[in-house]
């Protein structure tokens, strides 16, 4: 993948060899937010990157979208990591069923790829990160932190 990020920290241009360094970076910036709400169309990039921050985090074992397990569990460096796809939802009631409430309470990394499908289950305080192809060959990252 030949793709460039920009937007993390101060704008900067960052080629893929730097997803680490955009992953340090919005690790830094979540201030301890364990919720992290991605959105992006489809190929995007929101499982590569979520990828990268769950290396960073220190996970050893593959990691891969769980869209058709729902919610995929991780085990870090330091604590477990869950990955949510809800991309294949009926309806919110289906991340209600499994518990996204108390997934979102356990104060572990919850990184939700397709956030829109679950308006009324996201907490207070959570960080939402942005992803959009620019070209062919760049993605764009924007972030905020809420709550």
């Amino acid at each position: 993948m030949d793709s460039a990020w920009k937007g993390v920290a101060q704008g900067q241009s960052l080629s893929v060899d730097k997803l680490e360094q955009a992953a340090r970076e919005l690790l830094e910036i979540s201030n301890g937010r364990n919720v992290w709400l991605f959105f992006g169309d489809m190929g995007a990039g929101k499982t590569t990157l979520i990828k990268e921050i769950c290396k960073v985090l220190g996970v050893s074992s593959g990691t891969s979208s769980p869209t058709f397990s729902i919610v995929n569990e991780y085990k870090g460096k330091d604590s477990t990591i869950y990955h949510f796809d809800f991309y294949r939802l009926k309806n919110e009631i289906e991340a209600y069923d499994i518990g996204t409430e108390e997934y979102f309470d356990s104060g572990k990394y919850c990184f939700v790829e397709w956030p829109e499908r679950i308006p009324t289950l996201w907490p207070p305080d959570f960080l939402s990160v942005r992803i959009r192809q620019d070209n062919k060959l760049t993605r764009v990252i924007e972030y905020t932190a809420h709550g």
